[in-house]
């Protein structure tokens, strides 16, 4: 059996693209790798895109048929807000159904939502079918009171008139339940909306690991909300929502594979 290595699937950096593009590429391909470390993938399914900089409304999309851990930098593939592919040299396919869902986000409020990433992770897929939600059972948990958005399940998402309906179900927030179904976030930068994507998938791991414990143990409203405004405001330095977390996350990369970066 012949076994490839991530290296063997990246291909050159392409022509046209400028430093900015390359390094959105990067984050965005390190965002990849680590959501196939932290174990939450579900086969080849499921995806990352980030607005590539510039004023052109171009994003880059993971190859489809490629596993989480063998996207690099190189072989991301650029795509229009329809999902039809810029790159030409570029011989991966894209899932344009995927798009569905983050096409609609990445056009509403483009300012916010430069990248949005989508997961189908078992965690992420329990807390969806629980009418509940994500509770306040946590210190991460509590990051998401008055900050989390619900949207209902209509089925797989391949039909364009479901996307006005994401866009309002979501709303100001960077996270959203899509019930059913999994877990969204946004964010003005990779590292943005993957903090919201870890914490997410946390508050429901730990929630799922206390239920099956016992009886859960709910904050009271004001201590809740209080304990959320100083976790965000936390995470918010100077460089940028999630910016200290995610450059440490990727010094972890470099030292397991640093294949990502090609």
């Amino acid at each position: 059996m012949n076994v490839q290595s991530p290296k063997s699937f990246q291909l050159s950096r392409p022509a046209t693209c400028s430093d900015a593009e390359w390094d959105q590429r990067v984050k965005l391909a390190a965002a990849y790798r680590l959501v196939d470390h932290f174990g939450w993938c579900e086969l080849i399914y499921g995806h990352l895109t980030a607005k590539v900089p510039g004023p052109d409304n171009h994003f880059l999309i993971n190859p489809y048929g490629l596993s989480y851990d063998e996207v690099t930098a190189s072989n991301l593939v650029k795509i229009d807000v329809d999902g039809n592919k810029i790159d030409a040299d570029n011989p991966y396919p894209i899932s344009k159904a995927g798009f569905v869902i983050h096409s609609a986000v990445h056009m509403a409020h483009s300012d916010r939502h430069k990248v949005v990433m989508h997961t189908h992770s078992r965690a992420g897929m329990a807390i969806a079918a629980v009418k509940e939600g994500i509770l306040p059972i946590s210190m991460g948990s509590t990051a998401f009171v008055d900050r989390i958005s619900y949207h209902d399940y209509e089925g797989v998402s391949l039909y364009l008139e479901e996307r006005d309906r994401i866009v309002e179900s979501l709303g100001e927030n960077h996270a959203m339940i899509l019930r059913n179904h999994g877990l969204l976030t946004t964010g003005r930068t990779v590292a943005e909306a993957f903090l919201w994507l870890y914490r997410m998938e946390r508050a429901a791991q730990v929630q799922i690991d206390a239920g099956s414990a016992g009886t859960l143990n709910v904050m009271g409203g004001n201590v809740a909300k209080k304990s959320g405004e100083d976790v965000n405001a936390f995470a918010a330095i100077e460089d940028g929502y999630g910016e200290l977390e995610f450059a440490a996350l990727l010094r972890k990369l470099d030292r397991i594979d640093p294949s990502y970066r090609e």
